[in-house]
């Protein structure tokens, strides 16, 4: 079972990867390869990954017409992620389609995106959408679960009242995890360790937190205690 803490190797180049893959250590085994990488590296940024024994969450943040989607999660597939995002917003046909391309690859889960942490209520009239969050994310993820997809990627602040929510066993994902109160201030919606775990997360994704520590395979661990889960 790969660990609950995914770390985000929002990096440079496959040689940064893994620089940070060794300098955290064997025991984390899990990772997220994000847009970053992705168009740095390439695909073989996952097969890296994968050929190490690593589990990767590959953030595609798909977002096309249902067969494009569909070729997508058959891609990701086909490299050995473990997880790929797809907008939920892209609707109920695409989700559909990434669900169906999933079927052939066991281990790999869909999770729909239902809204990115940088966004806050105030922000959601300026795409065409009424001043609510809770509301969006809600609507958002009880589409995915109707669709089949195995788990939602949303923010801490939403996963407790997703958990009431959703069937039992779904993943709920947390990105904007923040490890210190002086973290990245580009996401609007973050929390630390302890409160996603407390919130029902069933992961979190950290980033800076981690990588950009002075003493990365420290900051790990202490991800680890904070979310009090046994990895």
């Amino acid at each position: 079972m790969p660990s609950p803490i995914i770390v985000a190797l929002d990096v440079e180049s496959l040689a940064q990867a893994d620089a940070m893959v060794a300098r955290i250590g064997a025991e984390a085994d899990h990772y997220k390869v994000g847009l970053q990488l992705l168009t740095e590296a390439g695909p073989e940024s996952v097969r890296r990954l994968v050929s190490v024994g690593k589990s990767v969450f590959l953030d595609l943040k798909l977002h096309e017409i249902p067969s494009s989607v569909a070729g997508g999660v058959k891609a990701a597939g086909k490299l050995g992620a473990s997880m790929v995002t797809v907008h939920a917003s892209a609707g109920g046909a695409a989700l559909r389609a990434a669900v169906e391309a999933a079927k052939p690859y066991p281990s790999l889960k869909i999770l729909a995106l239902t809204v990115i942490t940088s966004l806050s209520d105030s922000d959601l009239p300026e795409i065409g959408l009424p001043p609510s969050v809770q509301t969006q994310v809600e609507r958002l993820a009880r589409l995915a679960a109707s669709c089949g997809c195995h788990g939602v990627v949303a923010s801490v602040w939403e996963a407790s009242y997703l958990r009431s929510l959703l069937p039992k066993g779904f993943l709920v994902v947390t990105p904007g995890i923040q490890m210190n109160a002086s973290g990245s201030k580009d996401q609007a919606r973050t929390a630390s360790p302890a409160a996603a775990f407390e919130a029902g997360a069933t992961h979190i994704v950290v980033g800076r937190g981690i990588t950009a520590a002075a003493d990365p395979a420290k900051a790990y661990q202490s991800a680890v205690s904070g979310f009090r889960a046994v990895v």
